[in-house]
């Protein structure tokens, strides 16, 4: 995602794999990014949300029937049920969606598995998504919202968590290109940034990590905590610590762990800037109430862990229930789960590409920081939909 994840040591190493990942297989500038999945921040929530399938269907969608979906039979539909009313509650309204939403709103908000998959059997058809060449795998990333340590006052060595500057603008849904990164800090070590600071993050490499992930939670010294999303960032591309240290030898590609890269800034902290600045974007938050569910994706509802993934809405519709068949992270065990189309990313292009939301905390960063499977992708349409 642009610039982001978040939390604390005990996540570091494992969400660090993805960046050896990305380095080594050298993933578009957009793609890959340390220590985290290859997706970038989302838009903001109030991101027009598709409801209809894409003009171009025909060529990206192939009709299927229910036995052609691996493991449909056995995904604990039940726990997908709570995400799918959330997306109702954005998509509700809209034509294709109006009367299959009406029915789930009429049955209660928990079902026994066998309810929920005879609802959606009955009332929707499973399209495969297939790419332009007719493949029909595509890639499989993870991303999870981090918790850093931080304050609302600032203390010497904290670094600023900004909100975005009042003169940032945007041409159309483009951001303008703004000052990059480093421009940017110098402005504001000036006092010639005109952007508000939310909090104060205890650490850059938290922060930056932070940035790339787009959402995370901030823990203030009295134990609360403060959820910050996505806001804006200032239209340059994203470019990757890990792969910067790894062109100038600085670091082998098995030694960009996120672990690694926090290693190689102890031993060279005159040159943290440097490393930091060699990635020109920056991404600017708002605070955003923590609430019991996830953080909000670009359909504008909570996410939910393991059953809420980004997609290209440009082929898969904002807020449809997608089944997705995929390989644990690192293995070749099965992932088998129906999921909702509910975020979004810069880096997440093309029809048969999306990126599962592991959750919150150190167990989900892990998972999210090792996945990039291969996997296969079915949405699900409501019948009698054009």
């Amino acid at each position: 995602m642009n610039l982001l994840s978040r939390h604390r040591l005990a996540s570091l190493v494992s969400v660090a794999i993805a960046v050896v990942s990305a380095a080594c297989q050298q993933l578009p500038p957009e793609t890959g990014s340390p220590g985290t999945s290859a997706r970038t921040s989302p838009r903001p929530s109030t991101s027009p949300v598709p409801s209809s399938p894409p003009a171009n269907v025909p060529s990206v969608w192939r009709e299927a029937h229910w036995d052609e979906l691996p493991g449909w039979d056995s995904d604990d539909l039940s726990a997908a049920w709570p995400a799918f009313q959330e997306s109702c509650r954005a998509i509700g309204r809209k034509s294709a969606w109006a009367a299959v939403c009406a029915a789930a709103a009429a049955l209660p908000d928990t079902l026994p598995d066998r309810e929920v998959r005879q609802f959606f059997e009955q009332r929707f058809i499973p399209r495969q998504s297939v790419a332009g060449n007719g493949g029909a795998q595509g890639l499989v990333t993870g991303y999870y919202e981090p918790l850093i340590h931080g304050s609302r006052t600032q203390q010497p060595g904290m670094w600023p968590i900004l909100a975005p500057p009042s003169d940032l603008w945007s041409a159309g849904k483009k951001v303008v290109p703004y000052w990059t990164r480093a421009e940017l800090e110098k402005r504001r070590a000036e006092g010639r940034l005109p952007a508000r600071v939310l909090l104060w993050a205890d650490d850059p490499v938290d922060l930056f990590f932070l940035q790339v992930q787009g959402s995370g939670q901030v823990e203030l010294p009295d134990g609360s905590r403060v959820r910050v999303g996505f806001a804006e960032h200032n239209g340059h591309p994203y470019r990757s610590i890990g792969r910067w240290l790894i062109d100038r030898g600085e670091l082998a590609a098995n030694q960009a762990t996120m672990e690694g890269i926090r290693q190689w800034v102890r031993s060279n902290p005159q040159r943290l800037d440097e490393l930091l600045n060699s990635n020109p974007r920056y991404v600017f938050f708002r605070e955003l109430p923590i609430g019991e569910g996830g953080p909000v994706g670009a359909l504008g509802v909570p996410l939910r862990a393991e059953r809420s993934i980004a997609v290209d809405p440009a082929y898969v519709p904002l807020g449809a229930p997608v089944f997705l068949s995929t390989t644990w992270p690192l293995s070749d065990k099965p992932l088998n789960r129906l999921v909702m189309a509910q975020d979004t990313g810069a880096a997440i292009k093309g029809a048969v590409r999306a990126d599962f939301f592991w959750g919150f905390g150190d167990e989900a960063g892990e998972q999210a920081g090792k996945m990039r499977q291969q996997g296969k992708m079915w949405v699900l349409w409501p019948k009698g939909s054009n």
